[in-house]
């Protein structure tokens, strides 16, 4: 949520004071709007990435604390669970070499955190779900000691009036109950933020939409969850569940769950929080002084502290943000579909091809979004999700007979997609070396249909064969997972199974 909060009750009057402030927050924001006093097109964008902490072992280390003191950055921050870090990426231009500075900067601020770690014998792991976690370490004593998250949890679970259900079916079945939002802790993403006008937040938002299961199938990179193999991308059923404040009668009515993929294309992205207003009761009614009308009418900025922590408890896996810089309001998409990991030439690609695809689909004259139906993106999400770089989408057909068709999604990259990125990224004026290397990443994962989520499966299953027990074969083919990622090559080309010792 990135606000500072002091946990305590709240009395029977303050959602009520709140609804009111975030009504006049959204006024204030149309205000805004129909002013146009956002901030220009400057290209900028961001990047976070959440890690795990594990031992020698591969087992989780809940360590954030001390691992922070010797960092010693504000780079870095704590996430949910006491085995998280964040790590933020400072804002950068989308143009020239940019692409290789972010890898850089990443190897050497892992490489400085992971040093750091270790000195208190813990290492850095990026990876979407690590897969020694278990049950007993999803535990409430295990969220990181920061009042927000105490505050957030109990609020989740007093909404929820009992305790969580786990019901995940995929490769095995994956059941569970949990007294705390721990478990969303488990989910490790990579998130990446676009800067973009008022006119132009649609046309990128419902870009972004399009492509999700896109980026799902090929980014996979959790299979694993509470030593069950379940779902290519295992993120988003976790995290829907773990979040899900709603009990079994009210999914039975349709209630919207607080992490969805959304239900229709927009027009603007006064609809996506006029939907938080509409959709989701606050969690945190924790009222600023501010009277956002008043600031807007004296010709002033208003911060809207309440819409953005509003929205930072609605999970969507493209979010809206507002922000302001220098005293400029600014707005950003905020994608949050990928898992971290495995390597950062693989992050670096994975970004290189949303980078692209947003900005080239965004200006076509017939965007996907008008020729292909909003439930059918949202089918492709869930099918990316379950299988990975084998899914087969949903796609409108090449030219102008219209309808949809099923192709393999690595063949819709290759043939289609690949191309689209390339002109993406020519557009945001990238070095064509830079555009070549990262996207020749993506291509070559098409063509030996290898990511993170088959590599780990595979791995896993070549521990059992060659006799290992279910948790050892999990933590062996973890440890490999580590050395591997240190090596700095991309999954495509890492080594099939774990050396005989």
């Amino acid at each position: 949520m990135g606000e500072k909060v002091v946990a305590g009750a709240f009395d029977l009057s303050d959602r009520q004071k709140y609804r009111k402030k975030l009504h006049q927050c959204l006024e204030a924001l149309s205000g805004l709007l129909s002013e146009r006093r956002f901030d220009r097109p400057r290209n900028l964008m961001g990047m976070e990435i959440e890690l795990n902490l594990t031992g020698a072992d591969a087992m989780p280390k809940m360590l954030n604390g001390e691992v922070l003191e010797r960092i010693a950055s504000h780079d870095f921050q704590t996430e949910l669970g006491m085995f998280n870090l964040e790590v933020n990426i400072v804002p950068h231009h989308l143009s020239g070499r940019v692409l290789d500075q972010l890898a850089e900067e990443l190897r050497t601020g892992l490489g400085y955190a992971d040093r750091k770690a270790g000195e208190v014998d813990a290492g850095i792991m990026m990876i979407g779900i690590l897969p020694t976690l278990g049950r007993d370490d999803m535990v409430r004593s295990n969220l990181s000691d920061v009042d927000r998250y105490a505050l957030l949890n109990d609020q989740m679970v007093a909404a929820r009036g009992e305790d969580f259900s786990l019901d995940i079916e995929g490769v095995e079945r994956l059941v569970a109950t949990a007294g705390s939002i721990t478990p969303e802790a488990a989910c490790t993403s990579l998130q990446l933020h676009l800067q973009v006008t008022p006119e132009r937040f649609a046309e990128v938002w419902n870009a972004a939409q399009a492509v999700a299961a896109v980026q799902v199938a090929l980014g996979a990179n959790s299979p694993f969850l509470f030593g069950r193999e379940v779902w290519r991308e295992s993120r988003p059923p976790l995290f829907e569940q773990a979040t899900d404040t709603r009990p079994p009668e009210l999914r039975n009515q349709g209630v919207r769950p607080r992490t969805w993929f959304g239900e229709k294309w927009i027009g603007s992205v006064e609809e996506l929080f006029e939907e938080n207003l509409r959709y989701f009761p606050p969690l945190l009614p924790i009222c600023d002084e501010e009277e956002p009308l008043r600031v807007l009418a004296d010709g002033g900025v208003p911060q809207l502290k309440e819409l953005v922590l509003h929205n930072g408890t609605v999970y969507r896996w493209n979010r809206p943000v507002y922000g302001i810089a220098d005293g400029v309001p600014h707005l950003r998409v905020e994608n949050r579909v990928l898992p971290a990991g495995p390597t950062v030439a693989d992050v670096i690609a994975n970004t290189a091809l949303y980078y692209g695809l947003v900005r080239a689909m965004a200006e076509e004259s017939r965007p996907v979004w008008t020729r292909m139906p909003f439930s059918a993106a949202a089918e492709n999400f869930e099918t990316a999700c379950r299988h990975g770089i084998d899914a087969e989408l949903l796609w409108p057909r090449p030219g102008r007979s219209g309808g949809l068709t099923r192709v393999p999604v690595t063949k819709l990259v290759r043939d289609e997609l690949l191309p689209l990125a390339a002109a993406g990224l020519d557009s945001w004026n990238i070095e064509p070396a830079d555009r070549d290397h990262y996207l020749g990443i993506i291509e070559e994962r098409c063509k030996r249909r290898t990511n993170g989520a088959s590599w780990q499966a595979d791995a896993y299953h070549r521990a059992r064969e060659a006799g290992l027990d279910r948790g050892a074969a999990l933590a062996a083919m973890t440890r490999r997972y580590g050395e591997l990622m240190q090596g700095g090559d991309p999954v495509h080309s890492w080594p099939a199974g774990i050396p005989e010792p």
